[in-house]
């Protein structure tokens, strides 16, 4: 198959699910603004993911697919010709979406041949597999990338050099925080405890026992979340002038700006943990062993994170069934990575 040429052409890149996916997306974005000239990057996502395709300079515009969703059929398709794409890549398989592109003759329509909807709408279908690859989950999303010429998957230190693009925004940050902040940034720590269900999570005690042995040491803590997480952790944590909540009160520019100034930041395969990994802020990952929601394959991009699991060896996980062991973690052994 002959080589897709990308120079000056306009390409939708597909993504309509959440931040974490996101991030692991955009370096896709790079290459592609790295190997060709004059291309214009088109993301197509979910509204509330656009602060953080914002930050990265090698993306042009943002479209939020629900303001399509919603419209009459004849105006969606008319929706996408007026972006005037020349390529979409289905990062994210939808079947409306894969439709859409083909009945809007955006020319070459790329996406996965496990998706059965995509023998009919998509003119290239790359054979890859996802549920048992042991590639991280951003080297797979670079597999849609080999009609343009991609011979080799690039490394993960390659990847992670690619995060440089990602700049904070300067969103002012509301007077409680910034008047607790520690002059010394590295004294300065995020823990994130939930996950909007997206993680097997670490636990809320672990995270009460973390902060107040962070507070004997001299550090600011700051609790992080929606208001809904808000609401399932501010009964269990001791909060007072030195351990913070600031769930519910952060808009997402205001987050990662936040996160831009701080000096660690503890999570479970989330949102924010990718977030951090990308703005060089100590990122330390809590996971579990279990294939595919491990480490090798989530773990977050950049060149300061740190990824625990209990017990790499776990007989349960091996298994592939539910399991809490990432509860199991100690807390001295985040402390220890902080530290």
């Amino acid at each position: 198959m002959k080589n897709i040429d990308l120079t000056y052409k306009r390409i939708i890149i597909s993504r309509t699910d959440s931040i974490g996916d996101v991030m692991l997306t955009l370096p896709m974005c790079a290459w592609i603004k790295n190997n060709f000239k004059g291309v214009h990057i088109i993301f197509l996502g979910i509204l509330y993911t656009k602060p953080v395709v914002d930050c990265y300079s090698s993306v042009d515009e943002f479209i939020d697919w629900k303001e399509i969703e919603n419209l009459p059929t004849s105006q969606k398709i008319e929706s996408f010709r007026n972006l005037k794409a020349d390529i979409i890549l289905h990062v994210f398989p939808r079947k409306e979406i894969a439709s859409l592109a083909k009945k809007a003759k955006i020319e070459t329509r790329i996406g996965t041949s496990h998706r059965t909807f995509h023998f009919l709408t998509c003119s290239h279908r790359i054979n890859f597999t996802r549920k048992k690859s042991l590639l991280h989950e951003s080297q797979l999303n670079f597999e849609l990338l080999r009609p343009f010429g991609l011979s080799e998957i690039p490394s993960l230190e390659e990847l992670n050099q690619i995060t440089s693009n990602f700049i904070a925004p300067l969103d002012e940050l509301p007077e409680f925080i910034t008047k607790k902040l520690n002059t010394n940034k590295e004294k300065n720590i995020i823990l994130h405890p939930k996950s909007q269900g997206s993680a097997i999570e670490w636990g809320l005690e672990n995270y009460r026992s973390l902060s107040l042995k962070l507070e004997k040491l001299g550090y600011t803590v700051y609790f992080t979340g929606t208001e809904k997480e808000g609401e399932l952790f501010r009964n269990e944590i001791l909060f007072n002038n030195h351990i913070i909540d600031t769930s519910g009160k952060l808009t997402l520019n205001q987050l990662i700006n936040f996160i831009s100034i701080c000096g660690t930041l503890v999570a479970c395969s989330t949102g924010p943990l990718h977030i951090a990994g990308y703005l060089n802020c100590k990122a330390i990952g809590l996971f579990s062993p279990r294939k595919p929601i491990h480490p090798g394959r989530w773990r977050p991009l950049g060149s300061n994170v740190e990824n625990l699991v209990n017990d790499e060896n776990c007989d349960v996980c091996k298994k592939r069934k539910h399991c809490n062991c990432i509860e199991k973690i100690s807390v001295e052994r985040v402390l220890e990575l902080i530290l």
